[in-house]
């Protein structure tokens, strides 16, 4: 099958179990940018970051995709969701990020200043930041498709505050090479 289906030329696109909804919708914009993210993490890693980062990287890049299959997923269709096996995002997701940036601000990294990505020449911390950036967008996606009425779980936004903040955390240690 050809991923050409022309299903969407109407302006509609496919979720999960069927479903079809507008390709403007606030559901759809928020599966984008956490699309987006993913693809700006995937960019990060082929920077060469520190291959100590390689399993955080990829954790979250694995952990993405489980949020995006939630957003594909009508709030109606969440019970097929769970007994398709899908996966989540749970509680035991947002406390391995705090941990993980909890352990990267015990190497010395503190908020002194706004950030100004690419200023050190490192180009995995310039990629960092801007999955951090885009990290941002997805979480405000998500509270706006939240705040419309339409539920999103609340490990799902927490997941996105606490990345973007490691995303930060990583940033500034890629960039000091005596971190």
């Amino acid at each position: 099958m050809s991923i050409i289906t022309k299903r969407g030329d109407g302006g509609t696109t496919d979720l999960l179990f069927g479903k079809r909804i507008a390709k403007t919708s606030l559901r759809i914009d928020a599966l984008g940018a956490v699309d987006e993210l993913n693809a700006a993490l995937g960019m990060a890693r082929a920077a060469g970051l520190r291959i100590e980062w390689e399993a955080i990287v990829d954790r979250i890049q694995e952990r993405l995709v489980a949020a995006m299959g939630l957003l594909a997923t009508l709030c109606e269709d969440h019970d097929r969701y769970r007994a398709a096996g899908y996966s989540a995002i749970h509680d035991d997701d947002v406390i391995w990020l705090e941990e993980t940036a909890q352990a990267m601000e015990a190497r010395g990294v503190r908020y002194t200043d706004w950030a100004r990505p690419g200023a050190e020449g490192a180009i995995g911390a310039a990629a960092l930041d801007m999955a951090r950036s885009i990290a941002r967008r997805a979480e405000r996606s998500v509270w706006i498709l939240h705040e419309s009425g339409e539920f999103v779980d609340e490990c799902v936004r927490l997941f996105f505050n606490r990345l973007s903040d490691l995303l930060w955390i990583l940033a500034r240690v890629e960039e000091k090479s005596e971190i």
